[in-house]
């Protein structure tokens, strides 16, 4: 990967500091933050009026949904519901889909996930569905397929289940686990939000029912995005207004709209891919729009393993440090979201050092704070987490080794 050519699309890497809490919010392409100010200046208006600007700005908007719909593979733009954010979404989605259950039916949550994909569906208990937890294995630090299966029984409804800890760095089997739920009739619900920025998204291919993710985690603007099958969408009420009907999807799952720019201003991150595979392989035609995508976050995943298996090497070399995740380098298994303790210092401490010379990490639970209860890391107060993506180098991961070696 061309890392030069990489840094030059990202506006804020130009400044002296670097970016390694990028699992929190990464930075922004520079064709978004245009696509923003483009829209602004010249389509800033109301949807659905008959002079020519508003029909302009209606078209702009419903060709950036499609190429959203592209982007993971959905089978027809009225699959993705666009939002202010995933625990929005999230919250939507368990508000809508509850009123087709009963008392006594039952989710299962695991006790790895961010709190947006948890406490949207337990919090259903004062409706009378009964919540299940999926523990992860405290000596692997994985989920355990088998205590699905133990879980899932006639009454399950739903499965809501991380791609990817956003703690941990591990990428769960949501294409099997897809499969052992469909197969005890239950529905399936994903949180990408930490996968996305790393890996490819294809929905029919790993069968979710539902799919969110961020897109200011995946270097676009404080948005998210939703995908639903469309004939799970078609049957839900929606919390819209009263006169919008089923049939009104997504609209009914986006009381007062979505915001107009900043859905325009993705239209600038799935351009970056196009030419991020335009770049790396002239000439050679990759067919469809998912293959250059496939191709181009092969390419991240590359050079993200290079990055993680430099800081990964020094911190198995520290006797005092326990890497919170899969301390082994792979990346079928992990991304480069790495957290770690130290047997004296505590997390806090660790990041405030860090600070000091111009090196954004992060501490804390991270929302994941089911996790660190069951890992009994609070007294650590959290874990120290560093969270690289593809526009990262290795002289800035060579600098943090170094400055992590003057602390610990």
């Amino acid at each position: 990967m061309d890392i030069e050519y990489v840094r030059r699309q990202f506006p804020a890497l130009n400044r002296d500091f670097i970016f390694m809490d990028n699992a929190g919010g990464s930075q922004v392409l520079g064709k978004v933050i245009e696509r923003i100010s483009g829209y602004l200046t010249h389509h800033n208006v109301q949807l659905g009026a008959s002079y020519q600007v508003s029909r302009e700005a209606g078209e702009k908007l419903a060709y950036a949904t499609k190429q959203v719909s592209k982007f993971i593979n959905a089978s027809q733009p009225e699959e993705v519901v666009i939002g202010p954010s995933s625990s929005m979404l999230f919250r939507i989605l368990s508000l809508c889909i509850s009123k087709e259950w009963q008392k006594g039916d039952e989710v299962i949550v695991t006790n790895t996930d961010h709190e947006a994909n948890v406490s949207c569906w337990t919090e259903l208990k004062e409706k009378g569905i009964n919540i299940r937890i999926w523990n992860v294995n405290p000596e692997t630090l994985e989920l355990d397929l088998r205590d699905l299966k133990n879980l899932l029984n006639k009454n399950t409804r739903l499965v809501a289940v991380t791609h990817c800890s956003n703690l941990l760095g591990t990428i769960n089997p949501v294409k099997e686990i897809a499969q052992i739920v469909h197969k005890a009739g239950a529905l399936i619900c994903v949180d990408g939000v930490a996968y996305a920025p790393h890996r490819k998204i294809d929905v029919q291919e790993l069968d979710v029912d539902f799919y969110t993710f961020s897109w200011y985690k995946t270097y676009g603007p404080h948005l998210a995005v939703m995908y639903g099958k469309y004939n799970l969408l078609l049957k839900m009420d929606g919390i819209n207004h009263y006169f919008f009907k089923k049939k009104d999807v997504p609209y009914k799952f986006q009381p007062g709209n979505f915001n107009f720019e900043l859905t325009y201003s993705l239209l600038g991150l799935t351009e970056y891919f196009q030419e991020m595979y335009k770049h790396h392989f002239p000439g050679i035609s990759a067919g469809s729009f998912q293959k250059k995508v496939e191709k181009v976050y092969e390419l991240m995943a590359a050079h993200e393993e290079e990055l993680s298996g430099i800081l990964l090497q020094y911190l198995n070399s520290n006797p005092k440090i326990r890497i919170i995740g899969s301390p082994f380098l792979n990346k079928e298994k992990r991304v480069p979201t790495i957290s770690f303790v130290h047997s004296e210092l505590k997390s806090d401490e660790i990041v405030q050092q860090i600070d000091e010379y111009r090196i954004g990490i992060r501490f804390g639970d991270f929302y994941a704070k089911k996790l660190i209860q069951a890992l009994n890391l609070e007294e650590k107060n959290g874990v120290v987490r560093v969270s690289l993506v593809h526009y990262n180098t290795k002289a800035e991961v060579d600098r943090l080794v170094w400055a992590l070696s003057k602390i610990l």
